[in-house]
């Protein structure tokens, strides 16, 4: 972070276009996205995405050194440029881990490092504790450990009161009797037949919530993405799903219950102080749970892995590795 006048953030790499691409076939018919850019002899590092459903871009390569590392961004299932677009057939957080395992194996990668934010930090979480022997390092930011309770302070009772405009747009799309749960209430819409023809609007809506409340300050481009009909409608359908399912977790503990499997591998966190998606407390009981990781909070920072602070962070810890 800015220490002084005369300390300045790091920026991104320059951009760089990938040297290889393809869609790689696994289970139940789907088809996954696969890129690589960068140093093909480098250190192999998995970019886990966030959502679920939210898909990569180009821009996400360069929180790397092209010359070191060996890039490898993965659109997840139903998202992105994989295939079939927004499906929510076999589409689990385990379908997403033996993706991962499908992934490295095609690439002949031994181990690599995982670098995952928001949803892309449970994902990391949950691959290296099922593969922690795969898992060389760690690096997550704004932490999200698919508990009820952090569901319910971004779709109940916590975000609104930081953002209640946006929180009466999102809201107030359903009958007032379906809002106290609206993750229930829009998945009914993005999913069910007789919503077909309005299925897009509410998946609109739904990104846009998200959109609204990403950064510390408002982003109007970050608001455009987030309505793009393509993106929104993999994001909003994907996401409903996967959190009205809990994630597909045996239980609102799991990933803390696990985290001594994780005891030799370095785990870097990075957690923005005024994240209103994903609020530092889960960061810190992560951190809690794994005395070895090292946490750092940035001050002055929402959740966007692109806030200057965190995104300065971020590329300190990928060059530290």
């Amino acid at each position: 972070m800015r220490a002084d006048s005369t300390t300045t953030f790091r920026s991104l790499y320059p951009s760089i276009e990938p040297y290889t691409s393809e869609r790689i076939p696994v289970a139940d018919g789907h088809e996954i996205y696969v890129e690589q850019s960068g140093n093909p002899h480098g250190i192999p590092v998995l970019f886990v995405h966030g959502g679920p459903g939210g898909g990569t871009s180009p821009i996400q390569r360069r929180f790397f050194n092209p010359s070191k590392y060996r890039i490898i961004l993965f659109d997840q299932r139903g998202c992105g440029k994989s295939r079939p677009h927004a499906s929510l057939e076999n589409n689990t957080t385990w379908d997403l881990i033996a993706d991962m395992e499908a992934i490295r194996t095609h690439l002949r990668v031994k181990t690599w490092v995982l670098f995952g934010g928001s949803w892309g930090s449970t994902l990391s979480l949950l691959y290296a504790q099922t593969h922690p022997e795969r898992t060389r390092q760690i690096i997550l930011r704004g932490i999200f450990l698919s508990r009820r309770k952090e569901l319910d302070w971004f779709y109940r009772d916590g975000t609104r009161s930081l953002f209640p405009e946006a929180w009466k747009r999102f809201s107030s799309m359903v009958p007032t009797d379906e809002q106290d749960d609206l993750i229930k209430a829009y998945y009914k819409r993005l999913t069910a037949p007789e919503f077909e023809r309005e299925r897009l609007s509410f998946a609109k809506e739904w990104s846009l919530w998200e959109g609204s409340t990403v950064t510390l300050v408002p982003d109007d481009e970050q608001r455009a993405h987030s309505v793009d009909p393509v993106f929104a409608l993999a994001f909003a359908r994907i996401e409903a799903h996967y959190f009205l399912n809990q994630c597909f977790l045996d239980s609102d503990n799991h990933i803390l219950r696990d985290c001594h499997k994780l005891k030799d591998i370095p785990v870097t966190i990075i957690q923005g102080r005024y994240d209103a998606i994903c609020p530092p407390t889960s960061a810190w009981e992560l951190a809690q749970a794994m005395p070895w990781a090292s946490l750092k909070i940035v001050p002055v920072a929402g959740h966007s892995a692109f806030e200057p602070a965190i995104q300065h962070e971020l590329i300190c810890a990928t060059d530290a590795v």
